[in-house]
Formats: structure tokens, C-alpha cells, sequence
């Protein structure tokens, strides 16, 4: 029994992913490929990856939108747990960060479940809209400027279906945002949570998974 979740030393965590982790060879490799990348620190982690994997499929999820694409470790996990039919709105601002992931995706056979947009993501999600979008997805996942969280949400509830599933990530980010901040990615982190918690039109979980994953359901 334990009130409190337990604390993860490096043989505990090695344990975990030793007695849980289940990669294709395509997600290993794009892992390993990234962990040598100046800023890989953006990547998640490999046991978020597995738990997002079992999320998208319990809800039976095919249509995903997905926030911040980096090297596309997570649209390639998420792509994989989708049917065949199934596709992921990837949405990015860099080619060069998101073109380092393509080759792993059509090696693993899903990069034509990814449609990869280069370009604002309010502007990609605002065009989705304006199509006739609204409530046609089952899962996003935010994981791209903090500052931009808020209105990444806000247009990600009109997208997704009720009870469809929001995905945050960072929102524990190192463990700032329970202390006194003064730079705008931490306080833009604090809002949303505060947000978050009090938005009567979702169900949410803040978890601590790799930096601080807050699942929303929307009711």
C-alpha cells in the first residue's frame, strides 16, 4: 500500500522499462537517433510513449491531432496504435526537426497515416475549423510552446469529440510550476493547470508521467 506515488531511482526506472516497454524496432531506433540531437530533451519518454499507445487504443481513437511534432517519435507511436485507417494531423513548425523522423515512418509502414503540416499549428487547427472539423477527432496531443498551450486547447476542444481525450505534456515541467515563477513558460503552465482544474467542460488527471502529463476527457 502506498498514498503517494512512489519515487523512481535509476535501477527502479531500468525495471520499469525492462518489464513494460514495448517498442516497435522503428520507435527504438527514431529514440535512439533523437537522444543524440542538441535539443533531445524535447522527445518524450519512452514509457509516456507506451501509455499513450494504450490510451488511443481504448478509446478506440482514429482521427489524432498531434501539437508539436519535433522528430515525430511520438506521431510515430501514435500512428501505430491507430487502426489502418487511422491518421494523425502532425502539426510542426520546423522541417528539419520533423524530417529527421520520415524515414522511421515508412520503414514501420504508417507515414501515410501522418499528415505532417509545416506551419502555425493555431492556423492549421483554425483551418480545421473553418472545414467543418469541429468534433471529428478522438485525441490530441499539446506538446509544442508552453505560451501557446492555452489557445492550442481551446481550439483542440472544438475539435475533439465528447469524450474524446486531451493529452498535455510538461505540465509538472521539472517541477517549476509549484514554485514562484518569473519567465513565461512556467507561468503559462501554471494558468493552464489552474485552468484545467477548475473547466467544468472536462474530466482531468495531471499524472506524474516523464514531465507531467494532464489527461482531459472532454464531457
Amino acid at each position: 500500500m502506498s498514498r503517494r506515488t512512489i519515487d523512481l531511482d535509476d535501477t527502479l526506472y531500468q525495471y520499469l522499462l525492462d518489464h513494460s516497454l514495448r517498442e516497435h524496432p522503428e520507435q527504438t531506433a527514431l529514440r535512439e537517433a533523437t537522444r543524440l540531437h542538441p535539443r533531445a530533451g524535447m522527445q518524450i519518454s519512452p514509457e509516456q510513449g507506451q501509455f499513450m499507445t494504450l490510451l488511443v487504443k481504448l478509446i478506440g481513437a482514429r482521427r489524432t491531432i498531434e501539437i508539436g511534432t519535433f522528430t515525430g517519435y511520438s506521431a510515430l507511436t501514435v500512428a501505430l496504435a491507430l487502426p489502418a485507417d487511422g491518421k494523425v494531423l502532425a502539426c510542426d513548425i520546423s522541417d528539419e526537426y520533423t524530417s529527421v523522423g520520415k524515414p522511421y515512418w515508412r520503414r514501420a509502414g504508417v507515414a501515410e497515416k501522418i499528415e505532417l503540416m509545416i506551419a502555425p499549428a493555431m492556423q492549421t487547427l483554425d483551418t480545421r475549423i473553418a472545414a467543418g472539423e469541429t468534433g471529428r477527432y478522438d485525441f490530441a496531443f499539446i506538446d509544442a510552446d508552453k505560451e501557446g498551450y492555452d489557445g492550442y486547447y481551446e481550439r483542440c476542444l472544438r475539435l475533439v469529440r465528447t469524450g474524446g481525450l486531451i493529452a498535455f505534456d510538461n505540465t509538472l515541467w521539472s517541477g517549476k510550476v509549484a514554485r514562484h515563477a518569473d519567465d513565461g513558460d512556467t507561468q503559462a503552465l501554471q494558468a493552464l493547470n489552474e485552468k484545467l482544474h477548475q473547466d467544468e467542460r472536462i474530466d482531468i488527471a495531471m499524472l506524474p508521467i516523464g514531465d507531467g502529463l494532464t489527461l482531459a476527457v472532454k464531457r
